[in-house]
């Protein structure tokens, strides 16, 4: 088990040797975020107009209409998210591979695959409406059912974009092999993943503290523009902490597909792939 953590948590480090070579792949995650704002501005605004607010809160039941809106939210969410990771892991199979890729290649790349990330969109959606309605309809149990359901669904699917950017196949057979590949992946996708989101999840823990302990001083000032701006960085490395996160996750589902499929990498540090390629015993 140590083993197996070690090489895993050695293969994060060397996906982050790749994020170094390679600073452009960080904006597939800044322009997936802004898409994403996007998305939830122009499908969260038009309800206040459209919704009887205090209806709802007077305990009527949500209009059936509400739930196809959500699904069509879903979906569109989904397909910005997947159409930039799948960019950033099409550029960082090519660095993998020994190319230089740009970021023109990884949008390249996406749009050559449009129509099977609606396809995977649009199961991701399915499922993702099936785990609120389980949520919303169990109380509690639903909650604990919906969260356990939804983080298996999240590591069976993980390995689904590489396979995309790799093989012509549909969004369906995708992630029937992701969950194949998962049977040679499982301690390096849970540990790889558990360890990205631990590190990460420290590290905002430190700039919550320190941002606290700093406004807490700032305050007695009484200056605003100091109140202010301490709030703005502290929002400001947060985000770029979630940013790197998010790279750091696709060049990592990249390099385990390639590890899963026995080939090698270039672009890391050979010393690296040694310890994180460790044949299994």
């Amino acid at each position: 088990m140590f083993e197996r953590f070690a090489r895993s948590w050695t293969l994060v480090k060397a996906s982050a040797s790749v994020l170094k070579q390679d600073k452009e792949l960080m904006l597939f995650p800044v322009i997936s975020v802004i898409a994403s704002l996007l998305v939830v501005a122009s499908f969260v605004l038009p309800l206040f107009g459209l919704l009887d607010l205090k209806a709802l809160e007077q305990g009527e039941r949500e209009p059936v209409w509400l739930y196809g809106w959500v699904f069509l939210f879903y979906l569109a969410q989904y397909f910005v998210i997947f159409y930039f990771n799948t960019a950033l892991v099409g550029a960082a199979m090519i660095r993998l591979r020994g190319g230089d890729p740009t970021v023109s290649d990884g949008l390249q790349i996406a749009w050559s695959k449009v129509g099977t990330i609606l396809g995977y969109a649009l199961i991701a959606a399915t499922v993702g409406l099936a785990l609120r309605a389980i949520e919303e309809r169990a109380g509690m149990i639903g909650k604990w059912v919906a969260g356990l359901l939804g983080a298996a669904w999240t590591v069976l699917t993980f390995l689904t974009v590489p396979v995309l950017v790799s093989r012509d196949v549909g969004p369906l057979e995708a992630v029937k092999e992701s969950a194949l590949l998962l049977k040679k992946t499982w301690g390096e996708n849970v540990i790889g993943q558990g360890g990205v989101g631990l590190v990460f999840g420290l590290l905002q823990f430190l700039v919550i503290v320190l941002t606290v302990a700093v406004l807490i001083a700032v305050v007695a000032t009484k200056s605003l523009f100091l109140i202010v701006s301490v709030i703005a960085l502290g929002g400001l490395a947060m985000l770029v902490l979630a940013l790197v996160q998010a790279a750091l996750s696709g060049i990592y589902s990249a390099a385990l597909y390639r590890h899963a499929m026995g080939e090698d990498s270039a672009g890391i540090d050979p010393g690296m792939l040694a310890s994180a390629f460790a044949a299994k015993r």
